[in-house]
């Protein structure tokens, strides 16, 4: 029963100190949100307690080593441990423990903690600071004569839109320093003016272009155009031409036609009215040589009588 009894007590125990650990790294990993474009200046707020005893901000970095700010109430007094001179308090500490980060870098981007120590107990306050590079925008017409534009070097990606709308889609290059350069391209054809709309976390910026085709994309549109022609025309040709062949193989296929029979009485019907005619000259000629006689006996009787 002892013994039961014992792991028991071990189990609440674990299970305590688990509670325990999940909610002091879930109390740690909870920062704020905080953002400064490159060069300006960044607050951090750590809101005071009456009766502070001490004070304390921890910073780590990305880029180098933690360093810390400290002030203790009992000595009234403030310590630096490694930290820049653009990392400073923006009020007496005593008064107002918030934080001040002058010219930001790309090295101050990091983690923030605030601790003020007071009788009740220590209050926290973390921030995620980052700091936002404002791409350089370049816009310019390509060889094809595109309006081509670029966002470089921006931190995050910018975001790049035309006018009027065009469906290109953007590509992306990252840096070692983490910035990305955005390349978008106006593909469709257009003699009008574009303009380049560039949205970033930092701020939106927009150029506007002209661009003309040049003297080899004109060419090669109309060399594109005469072989379209040219294959139009080549197509209907191949396409009356087997329908021709067809025509002449459906002809030579056909059956040949039977040559009409000729029945006798038929060759009887054409040459009756052949004979008719002839029997009717002979009768006229017959006539005729009657008559021709019968006038020479006529003159060869009269000098008799």
């Amino acid at each position: 029963m002892k013994a039961a009894a014992d792991m028991k007590a071990a189990g609440k125990t674990l299970c305590v100190f688990v509670l325990l650990t999940i909610t002091e790294v879930t109390r740690t990993a909870e920062y704020k949100r905080a953002s400064v474009t490159v060069g300006n200046s960044s607050v951090l707020i750590c809101s005071p307690k009456p009766n502070m005893t001490m004070a304390t901000w921890k910073i780590n970095p990305k880029a180098g080593g933690p360093c810390s700010l400290g002030y203790r109430a009992d000595q009234n007094k403030t310590d630096r441990t490694n930290c820049s001179e653009s990392i400073n308090w923006k009020f007496r500490p005593d008064q107002d423990p918030t934080l001040e980060i002058r010219q930001a870098g790309r090295a101050h981007e990091g983690n923030y903690t605030c601790e003020v120590v007071v009788a009740e107990g220590n209050f926290h306050m973390s921030y995620y600071l980052t700091v936002l590079v404002p791409p350089r925008l370049t816009l310019y017409c390509d060889d094809q004569g595109n309006p081509v534009c670029e966002a470089a070097a921006g931190k995050p990606a910018a975001q790049i839109s035309w006018v009027p709308e065009n469906n290109s889609t953007p590509k992306e290059e990252g840096h070692d320093d983490g910035t990305v350069t955005v390349l978008s391209k106006f593909t469709a054809y257009s003699t009008n003016v574009t303009t380049c709309i560039v949205s970033h976390l930092a701020g939106n910026w927009s150029k506007s272009i002209a661009c003309r085709p040049s003297k080899s994309t004109i060419f090669n549109r109309y060399v594109y155009i005469i072989l379209c022609f040219l294959s139009i025309i080549t197509f209907m040709a191949v396409f009356y031409y087997f329908k021709l062949h067809r025509d002449r193989l459906c002809h030579k296929t056909k059956p040949p036609e039977t040559a009409p029979t000729h029945s006798p009485q038929d060759d009887t019907m054409e040459v009756e009215p052949y004979t008719t005619y002839v029997q009717k000259e002979n009768v006229i000629y017959n006539s005729v040589s009657d008559l021709t006689v019968g006038q020479n006996l006529l003159q060869g009787l009269s000098p008799a009588t």
